[in-house]
């Protein structure tokens, strides 16, 4: 029986972009279904209120009006910054990633998509609140773990194409 054991020190390797971007995506799909069900199920508030808080960082404050109706152009712009972000946040995450080796197992994926989802939350309801201070109310265990969720998916799902496209090739 031999004992394969990977060095995580740093090495010239680019990520995979497009798996990156994919993979911020489905991360951030799964923050959107999530943030959704949070604020319906368990606060009992209406689900179009984090669209509309999304929505401000682009619109402005205006779309803090009224934010128990449904406007189609808010949930669009919403909807659109939320996984524009989720890309870019994916691709982030791949960049420290791939240059490590992160993306050597499902379980190092997952610690560091924890790590990741930590830091993005404390960067989002923390230091972000200084420019929105309108998500200074969202902060707390939902989205705590909405962003866990989100490092991890991302992660996961990060190094499941890049194994893909890896093996693919050989």
């Amino acid at each position: 029986m031999e004992l394969h054991i990977q060095s995580h020190h740093w090495q010239r390797r680019m990520p995979d972009w497009l798996a990156a971007a994919v993979a911020g995506l489905a991360g951030g799909a799964l923050v959107i279904v999530l943030e959704f069900f949070w604020s319906t199920m368990v606060l009992d508030e209406s689900p179009w209120q984090p669209t509309h808080k999304i929505a401000a960082m682009v619109m402005g404050r205006g779309a803090l009006e009224q934010m128990s109706v449904f406007s189609f152009s808010i949930v669009g712009m919403a909807l659109l910054l939320h996984y524009v972000l989720g890309a870019i946040m994916g691709m982030i995450l791949a960049a420290i990633m791939a240059p490590f080796r992160f993306d050597s197992s499902v379980g190092m994926e997952a610690v560091i998509g924890l790590a990741f989802g930590i830091v993005a939350y404390v960067w989002n309801f923390y230091v972000m609140t200084a420019v929105f201070p309108w998500f200074i109310s969202e902060r707390g265990s939902g989205p705590l773990l909405a962003n866990l969720l989100f490092g991890v998916v991302t992660a996961v799902v990060y190094g499941m194409l890049e194994r893909r496209k890896q093996s693919a090739m050989h």
